[in-house]
């Protein structure tokens, strides 16, 4: 019996996957696009299209890892436990009760958010609860096709490559049908194996965030205009914001309650303008300070400025200097810097947080990108009894954290500081737009850029290796015109000058140019798609834009 069959004579429990399985009946293009391979389990958990077959998100692929993550913890735990949260994506509050099903059955006690909740309310609760793994049901910024599955470690951060391993080993073990046991949902609940995670702990949670207020007086000058994009982040923001005193909050009605299919943002992700539309819209008639957006798990967190009646985007790596400067600057001014302070950043974010970092005495360390390797920078020096010297953590992707109370990227703690930041320079006459100005003025013009090449199904994945293996054989000797002066292959662990790399071996090649510019490119851990990260260095910004403009015209020759 071919898989398909097998899966439409026992995928029963969902009535969506029978009916789709039947449509695809005399379409085999379709039916290998489903079953050619299993969804790849790696250190992101599980993400793909909703749909039916092994290489999809549905109940069983959920239910057959969270199999393999329930013998995981029971030969690690003699009581383990874990702690469940999901989004507003389609089926995601399904995904999490078989998750906690499953759990249960296996006897590993369920703590699961009620509604939904954002990704770093999990990482929260993993470590206030003494969890040993957190599951959070979420595909983060993807299209609404898109859901996924992301697995924690006791610590509240995204597992590490060993415990991923580990699990997956696991996971391969089992049939997807014959080997998952699952327990009754009510019966789990009624038996303690399921237990709701109290509102309380949110409340502690909002607590923690509030600490990492920068400031005590309250932003009662500042007007924000904010839309949780359909997502998780409504109630947590707009508590947020309303606990730091902003002045008015202006929330986008068609963007502000849950709403799966993201109907006025198809690509709910901050980073894209087109996101961002109706909350534009908005700004121009309600004129506020600040356009502030998250994506649809709250993790990420997005701005645009009023500029004298125009609204101006900002980018991560903006943002992230900006904050790096603005709590450098007021702990400092404060008397509240600590002693050997730590920032953190990835090495595809800016090379501007660099002379930052450098003006206040802040040691920067650049990590693997992934906000969890952020997190295990935090862990390490709690290990060393250093937790306070951790002072900021951002990447590009419009990650943002500035405290160790949780171990991913948080952006109801962004919101938070971004709206203190705007208060700041208001106060002062000044827009973060002239901030980042006069940054620029003192630091350099420094110029990012990303682009993405996608690659579907099975011939795109097999396009993608060859693409990554062939510039790892043969490095481009130029790139825009311009010599590449050095290579790094974070897979390898080792430069073009015989030097070794100290981080996680990693699919990345990094091409740095004579005129300062660089090239990074990887393969998405996410999407299928290779991302190519552009930089740029120049006396002002038509220069720096410049060299980003001929880089975008090169780097589409190194995909071939």
């Amino acid at each position: 019996m071919s898989e398909y069959e097998r899966w439409l004579k026992n995928a029963l429990d969902d009535p969506d996957l029978t009916e789709e399985l039947k449509s695809i009946r005399d379409k085999p293009e379709e039916i290998n696009d489903r079953f050619y391979r299993d969804l790849e389990f790696g250190t992101g958990g599980l993400r793909g299209v909703i749909g039916a077959g092994t290489n999809r998100m549905n109940i069983y692929t959920v239910r057959k890892a969270t199999q393999g993550l329930a013998n995981y913890l029971k030969k690690h735990s003699e009581h383990p436990s874990a702690a469940i949260a999901y989004d507003s994506r389609i089926k995601s509050d399904l995904f999490a009760r078989e998750a906690a099903a499953v759990l249960a059955a296996n006897g590993v006690t369920a703590h699961l958010y009620p509604q939904l909740s954002p990704t770093p309310t999990l990482s929260w609760a993993v470590r206030t609860l003494h969890c040993d793994a957190g599951i959070c049901v979420t595909a983060s910024h993807n299209p609404a096709k898109y859901n996924g599955y992301k697995v924690y470690g006791d610590d509240g951060c995204q597992i590490a490559l060993k415990m991923a391993d580990d699990v997956l080993a696991e996971i391969e073990k089992l049939d997807v049908f014959g080997d998952v046991k699952r327990m009754d949902y009510d019966k789990a609940q009624s038996e303690g194996m399921i237990r709701p995670i109290p509102d309380e702990v949110t409340d502690r949670f909002l607590d923690e965030v509030m600490k990492q207020r920068v400031f005590q007086e309250p932003c009662g000058g500042l007007k924000v205009v904010y839309t949780p994009l359909n997502g998780t982040g409504r109630v947590c923001v707009t508590r947020i914001l309303k606990m730091i005193g902003v002045g008015e909050v202006t929330v986008v009605p068609e963007q502000e309650f849950p709403d799966g299919n993201f109907t006025t943002c198809p690509f709910p992700n901050p980073e894209i303008r087109e996101a961002l539309q109706k909350g534009l819209e908005l700004s121009g008639k309600v004129r506020p300070d600040l356009l502030l957006a998250t994506d649809p798990d709250c993790d990420r967190c997005g701005i645009a400025v009023n500029q004298n009646g125009k609204f101006v985007l900002m980018s991560g790596n903006e943002v992230g200097v900006l904050l790096l400067d603005f709590i450098a600057r007021s702990r400092k001014d404060q008397g509240t810097m600590p002693e050997r302070p730590v920032a953190v950043t990835t090495i595809v974010s800016t090379d501007m947080a660099a002379p930052v970092a450098k003006k206040y005495g802040i040691e920067l360390r650049r990590v693997l990108t992934g906000f969890k390797y952020i997190g295990d920078q935090i862990a390490l020096l709690e290990q060393d009894g250093g937790a306070d010297r951790y002072l900021f953590g951002f990447e590009e992707s419009y990650g943002y954290l500035s405290g160790g109370y949780v171990r991913d990227k948080d952006a109801v703690d962004a919101g938070m500081l971004i709206c203190q930041m705007a208060q700041y320079y208001k106060k002062r006459g000044k827009t973060l737009v002239d901030a980042m100005e006069e940054l620029y003025q003192a630091y350099g013009y420094f110029e990012n850029a990303l682009m993405n090449f996608g690659f579907e199904g099975e011939d795109g994945m097999i396009q993608m290796g060859k693409i990554m293996d062939t510039l790892r054989k043969r490095a481009p000797a130029e790139i825009a015109g311009c010599k590449v002066s050095g290579w790094s292959d974070y897979e390898a662990s080792v430069t073009s000058g015989g030097g070794k790399i100290d981080l996680p071996k990693s699919n990345v090649l990094e091409y740095r140019l004579e005129n300062g510019g660089k090239v990074i490119i990887r393969p998405s851990g996410t999407e299928p798609k290779i991302k190519a990260y552009l930089s740029a260095r120049g006396k002002t910004k038509e220069e720096s834009l410049a060299l980003i403009e001929k880089l975008r015209g090169a780097v589409p020759a190194l995909m071939k």
